[in-house]
C-alpha cells in the first residue's frame, strides 16, 4: 500500500497523494487531474515561465506580482492568464528556481491563498 506517498504534478506544480483509484498504477500516474493531463507541459507553459524570470532578472533581486507576468504576456485580458502564471510559479518553485513570498515570508506555493509575490531564489 502507498498511503502517504506523494508526486509534483509537472503542469501545475501542486502536490498531490496517492489514492487508492491509482493502486495498481501509481508508478506511471504523472499528473494531479485530468484537466492536467490534457493540457501537459507545451510552448505555451513555457512562454509564462520565460515571462516570469525576465521579470524578476530586470528587478535585481526584487520580487514581482504574478499579475505582472500576465500583465506582460496579454495586457488587455490578463486576467484569465493568471492561473497560467501560478501554475508556471509552481513549477518554477518545485525546481528550485524562483520563491513564492507571502507578507515577506516564503511559503509553499501550493497552499498558498491570497496575494503573493515571486522572488529569485
Amino acid at each position: 500500500m502507498n498511503d502517504g506517498q506523494t508526486k509534483r504534478c509537472p503542469v501545475c506544480g501542486r502536490e498531490f497523494s496517492w489514492r487508492k483509484k491509482w493502486a495498481s498504477n501509481w508508478a506511471s500516474v504523472r499528473y494531479c487531474s485530468e484537466r492536467c493531463r490534457r493540457s501537459k507541459a507545451d510552448r505555451r507553459h513555457e512562454a509564462v515561465e520565460h515571462a516570469i524570470l525576465a521579470l524578476l532578472r530586470e528587478r535585481d533581486g526584487g520580487t514581482i506580482c504574478p499579475s505582472e507576468a500576465a500583465r506582460k504576456l496579454e495586457p488587455d485580458g490578463w486576467r484569465s492568464r493568471m492561473n497560467d502564471v501560478r501554475d508556471a510559479g509552481r513549477r518554477l518553485e518545485s525546481r528550485g528556481q524562483i520563491l513564492i513570498c507571502q507578507r515577506g515570508h516564503i511559503v509553499d506555493g501550493a497552499h498558498a491563498k491570497g496575494p503573493i509575490r515571486y522572488r529569485l531564489a
